[in-house]
């Protein structure tokens, strides 16, 4: 009896022990499930992301289509046309003197035409550079502006001599040129083919701006003419932007408008830069209607909420670079890197965390699809696995002799990521702002210039002027490249940081050379667009002067791309906010058809 009494009460103790146990059990579950609850919100990453206005655009252009019969017909009367222009403009019976072959020159140039008449237009202006100086005595200077644009412009040696005949005994321009008002734009135009040194184009420059800046105040005084008007017009045009700087397309739009109103046009010249203007704009049309479906079948707006909706804008970038009919592939394969570049760009700048993009950089430095797993899901997986996929199906559209061009884009592509990491370093981990040279290192690796162009080789084909010795002429940083990634890292940053009305938490350089020289803002965008002037310098200097290491459709990339970004961030971020020039650029090349 007693020994049951007793295991009795030890039943009710170990019960009560197992009780107590749950109970405590119970409450430190809870607890732990408490702390953890508040480690996830004291973890739970904030990201400071922009709120960027939605595309402006829609699906305007998801649905454009245009039969090939159509577009066949158009290409037809082009070709019709072009040999009516070869015959009266270049023909063998043409007499004109030099003076005139050099004026339809430029008149065929500035109606975007010169891409169908490349070795006529050659053998021409070596006829008039083989000229013996002496015939050019008399020249006004308004021709002997054009002449020295034209042969500079086509890599001709011209001596800055030509120029002499219009300078006083005190090697200043003649002050009674500033009554030839036509003779002071063609020499303002001519002043921008300079090269580094070239001072007496830097006074041209000076001495043109000055009495043209005159003529147009003058005229705003006075009742002036039709001509004087539209003078003021193209002089007003050039002083924002001069032909140097212009994209083909947008200078081609502007002077059919010019050209239609002088008395004396060639009727076929005007009619065939019609035709061809409007044939390229269904042409684009028709491919900025297959990249919008590409975009929106990838579903980056939903995929990248955070990113920037630019997907016109991105392909207006890319029809700047190059617009002829024959680079059809190397566009659509640039506008899905440069989509791809953008969505890096938000992603880098204002969404991961410092540690989330390292993952991201070294996994795109490895470029394996098995070193997924290691990013954190959401966006950061998405972008790489696309990405990986877009490169390979690039490498399939190509023949088995040019997919040694995907390699080099993707190398480029790999530092211009680990650029994008150097800076987030910088904002998330030092504890100082980089000085000016510190912050180009990575900030002209990171405004994506270089890997652009390596990537607009791509696709091209073009009688073998791509080469793997491009390639890696690209490598080693010519003159041109860097030349052209300074205009685009400062001019983007100048544009940023003196027109947004919101500060973000970036880095720039105006604040880093503010920091380093101890200059005022002023003092800063002065400087740098000092920079960006004398780059402007440096990409004539290789672009010029025969013989180039390279053909010219491979600087031009470099060169359009420097256009563009004068055209879009010159007065503000015009990609980023799309504003009034962005849309009438738009809508001048992509929407509105000449009648």
């Amino acid at each position: 009896m007693y020994t049951i009494l007793v295991v009795h009460q030890l039943a009710i103790i170990i019960s009560k022990v197992s009780y107590i146990f749950l109970i405590i059990t119970y409450i430190m579950s809870n607890q732990i499930i408490l702390a953890s609850s508040k480690n996830e919100k004291i973890h739970k990453i904030v990201r400071p992301t922009k709120n960027y206005h939605p595309s402006i655009w829609g699906d305007r252009f998801l649905h454009y289509n245009i039969s090939e019969e159509e577009l066949s017909y158009k290409q037809g009367q082009v070709e019709e046309l072009k040999e009516v222009v070869r015959k009266e403009i270049f023909g063998e019976l043409l007499c004109d003197d030099w003076n005139n072959r050099l004026k339809l020159i430029d008149v065929v140039e500035r109606l975007g035409l010169s891409y169908h008449f490349e070795s006529e237009i050659q053998n021409e202006l070596q006829h008039i550079y083989n000229i013996n100086e002496n015939n050019f005595k008399h020249e006004t200077l308004h021709d002997a502006s054009i002449r020295f644009r034209l042969l500079r412009q086509h890599g001709y040696r011209v001596s800055l001599d030509i120029f002499d005949k219009f300078k006083d005994e005190n090697g200043n321009f003649k002050e009674c040129l500033a009554s030839d008002t036509l003779g002071l734009l063609s020499l303002y135009e001519a002043s921008h083919l300079s090269c580094v040194g070239e001072d007496l184009l830097n006074e041209a420059l000076s001495f043109t701006t000055r009495h043209l800046i005159e003529f147009l105040a003058n005229n705003k005084k006075e009742q002036c003419d039709d001509d004087d008007d539209l003078l003021s017009k193209e002089i007003s045009r050039a002083l924002e932007r001069p032909l140097r700087k212009t994209l083909n397309r947008l200078q081609a739009r502007h002077f059919i408008s010019i050209y239609e109103k002088v008395a004396l046009h060639n009727q076929a010249l005007l009619q065939l830069a019609k035709l061809d203007f409007n044939l390229l704009q269904s042409m684009h049309k028709k491919e900025l209607s297959e990249n919008s479906r590409w975009w929106k079948e990838s579903d980056f707006v939903h995929k990248f909420p955070f990113a920037r909706d630019r997907s016109v804008e991105l392909y207006l970038w890319i029809l700047a670079v190059y617009y002829e009919p024959q680079y059809y592939l190397a566009r659509i394969i640039l506008f899905k890197i440069i989509s791809f570049a953008t969505i890096a760009d938000d992603i880098y700048d204002s969404y991961g965390t410092f540690e989330e993009l390292e993952l991201l950089t070294e996994a795109v430095k490895r470029w394996d699809i098995n070193e997924i797993d290691k990013l954190n899901p959401g966006c950061f997986q998405v972008f790489y696995k696309e990405l990986l996929i877009c490169y390979e199906e690039f490498e399939q559209g190509l023949t088995k002799e040019e997919t040694y061009r995907v390699h080099y884009a993707k190398e480029e592509f790999k530092e211009f990521l680990q650029g994008y990491l150097d800076e987030a370093w910088w904002l998330k981990k030092a504890e100082r702002i980089p000085s000016f040279d510190e912050y180009l290192k990575f900030g002209l690796v990171n405004c994506g210039y270089l890997m652009l162009t390596v990537s607009s080789l791509i696709g091209m084909k073009s009688n073998n002027i791509v080469t793997k010795q491009v390639f890696e002429w690209l490598s080693k940083g010519p003159k041109i490249i860097n030349a052209s990634t300074t205009i685009c890292r400062l001019m983007d940053d100048i544009a940023e940081h003196k027109f947004e009305k919101e500060k973000y938490e970036e880095l720039s350089a105006v604040e880093c050379y503010m920091k380093q020289y101890g200059v005022s803002e002023e003092e800063a965008y002065d400087e740098l667009n000092k920079r960006v002037f004398n780059a402007w310098k440096e990409i004539n200097e290789d672009y010029f002067l025969k013989p180039t290491y390279v053909a010219s459709p491979i600087l031009d990339r470099a060169l359009n791309l420097s256009r563009f970004m004068d055209l879009v961030f010159k007065n503000g971020d015009g990609f980023t906010k799309v504003g009034k020039g962005t849309k009438e650029t738009v809508h001048a090349l992509l929407i509105d058809p000449i009648l």
